[in-house]
């Protein structure tokens, strides 16, 4: 029992020593000639990263300013349209998720090329097609189509529509300076003038012909000018002065020409004019 308590005595004596020591050695000034050791980046190596920042921060400044140049140089602005300029041309293409050209539009000095398998251009209000184009035909959606050129439109093919219609208080005209028309219609062609009159003139011959119909002059007065006048006198010009009341007669070949009125027919008489044509 004795033995016991002196140990715990002498390690209480022990623990209370090391205290003592501990707290004497907190206690006691650091002496002036303590070593320090720095802590940080020193000699060439903060040189180098002082010249990688001022490289980093140049680079900056490049970008930011080639930035700007390129925005005024395309005059790319809130307000303006987006401006692209080469020397040569500009060439936009469309692919699809494979990488496939699907669509090429390419403008350059000499001509704008489009490539794809429909081109239309739409209205701006309501998005209806104006013009559309691809390999199987052509629509032309707008309400007028305007050809000012000197030679009009040149078709290498038939055109078909259903009305050929002059401007207001312009003249329609048709014409084939070195070949012939032709109008032909299955059930019938009319031409009407419906204030106006109607002409037809040619340098040779007017031909109307029926294969197997009539044709019908309807009018309150009908003059054909210019035919010739048979005569059986012997002094024709006397003869011409004084008369003024003429017969229309009709040669065997179809030929019209006048002969002076008599009692009777006189076209037997003077008939000799169908020798002559």
């Amino acid at each position: 029992m004795d033995r016991s308590t002196n140990l715990d005595i002498e390690e209480l004596k022990m623990t209370r020593e090391q205290y003592i020591l501990a707290t004497q050695q907190n206690s006691l000034p650091r002496a002036e000639n303590a070593q320090l050791y720095p802590v940080g980046i020193y000699g060439w190596r903060k040189r180098c990263l002082y010249f990688f920042v001022l490289l980093l921060l140049v680079t900056m400044i490049v970008n930011l300013a080639m930035t700007i140049w390129i925005l005024k140089v395309m005059n790319f602005t809130v307000d303006s349209p987006l401006v692209l300029q080469s020397d040569r041309n500009v060439t936009v293409n469309a692919r699809n998720h494979m990488g496939q050209l699907t669509g090429q539009l390419t403008v350059g000095a000499d001509a704008v090329e489009a490539q794809c398998k429909r081109f239309e251009v739409r209205a701006n209000e309501d998005g209806r097609v104006l013009f559309s184009a691809d390999e199987d035909e052509i629509t032309i959606g707008a309400e007028k189509l305007r050809v000012t050129g000197t030679e009009g439109a040149v078709f290498g093919h038939s055109v078909e529509t259903p009305h050929i219609r002059a401007e207001p208080f312009q003249d329609l005209r048709l014409e084939s300076p070195t070949r012939s028309l032709i109008m032909e219609a299955p059930r019938g062609v009319q031409v009407s003038a419906a204030a106006g009159d109607f002409k037809a003139t040619c340098r040779k011959e007017l031909h109307l012909q029926s294969t197997e119909g009539e044709i019908f002059l309807n009018a309150d007065t009908i003059r054909l000018g210019n035919l010739p006048t048979g005569s059986f006198s012997s002094s024709p010009s006397s003869s011409n002065a004084q008369q003024t009341v003429y017969e229309l007669c009709v040669c065997p070949n179809g030929k019209l020409y006048l002969s002076p009125a008599g009692v009777g027919s006189t076209c037997q008489s003077s008939s000799n004019i169908c020798l002559w044509s």
